[in-house]
């Protein structure tokens, strides 16, 4: 069961970046995409924090948790949905996964945790692939400047849940922290917005990023944690691309090319030795 959920979880967060192009589709830009998934996720987190009776925070830890909905939600969701926007969801999908070796790094700088030769290694291999991957480009995948960047910075605040989570998580259940950091996510995110009627079909891939990509992946995920420990977690999840990159093939004719795919196995080569470490 435990792998069950985990799959569930890869699967449903792989499929953030196509539902995304599907939404664009229908004229609604990258930063609403992402203002209204912030939304219905919040509404599910909010009522599941409210059944479980866990909505207080120590006041101390308010102001981080406001932090981290702008860092954790306006910037990673915004980023993510602008990285899909610029260069496809394949692209995006692996850019994200650079987030080991920014955990690395930022392990290093902000835990105190050294930095040994094996994830020394990782970020090489991440860096290495990412170059690889904006070199080759591919058909229906724009590697250019400004997916390259807005990728690279959904996977660096991706990271930054790994140093929220080993800080915070221990206090509070997830729930909690996503009532306080997903309305302080939108709200950073409501200036940039422009809004526009919504289709059936835009309203159908916005109520499953926000109640399935995000509410009900996390609920996956946390499940299979319970039952299986974190490094095979970590390694289940690195699937998410894989889903991602299918169906984008599949809806969009996105295909990486044979430079790409060999920077996107590097990126998640560094992954596994991440996990490993």
């Amino acid at each position: 069961m435990g792998y069950l959920f985990l799959l569930l979880a890869a699967f449903l967060w792989g499929l953030i970046g196509p539902v995304s192009r599907l939404a664009f589709q229908e004229g609604l830009s990258p930063l609403l995409v992402a203002f209204f998934r912030a939304g219905i996720a919040w509404a599910f987190f909010a009522l599941h924090a409210a059944l479980l009776r866990q909505v207080r925070v120590a006041p101390r830890d308010l102001p981080v948790l406001l932090l981290f909905g702008l860092v954790g939600v306006s910037l990673f969701y915004g980023s993510y949905q602008l990285a899909v926007g610029y260069g496809g969801a394949a692209l995006a999908s692996v850019l994200l996964y650079t987030a080991p070796a920014w955990v690395a790094l930022l392990s290093s700088l902000v835990l105190k945790e050294p930095l040994d030769r094996v994830g020394a290694l990782a970020v090489v291999l991440t860096l290495l692939g990412v170059g690889l991957m904006g070199l080759g480009g591919g058909s229906e995948v724009r590697a250019g400047p400004l997916a390259l960047f807005f990728g690279l910075l959904s996977g660096f605040t991706y990271a930054l849940y790994y140093i929220f989570g080993k800080l915070y998580l221990p206090r509070y259940a997830t729930p909690t922290l996503f009532l306080y950091a997903l309305p302080v996510g939108a709200l950073g995110l409501l200036p940039f917005v422009d809004f526009v009627p919504l289709s059936p079909k835009a309203l159908l891939a916005l109520l499953f990023l926000g109640g399935f990509s995000t509410y009900g992946a996390y609920l996956a995920y946390y499940a299979g944690l319970k039952r299986l420990p974190a490094t095979r977690a970590s390694v289940v999840a690195t699937l998410e691309p894989v889903v991602a990159n299918f169906f984008a093939f599949l809806l969009f004719r996105e295909v990486l090319s044979p430079l790409g795919y060999l920077g996107a196995l590097l990126v998640l080569l560094a992954v596994l030795l991440s996990v490993r470490r």
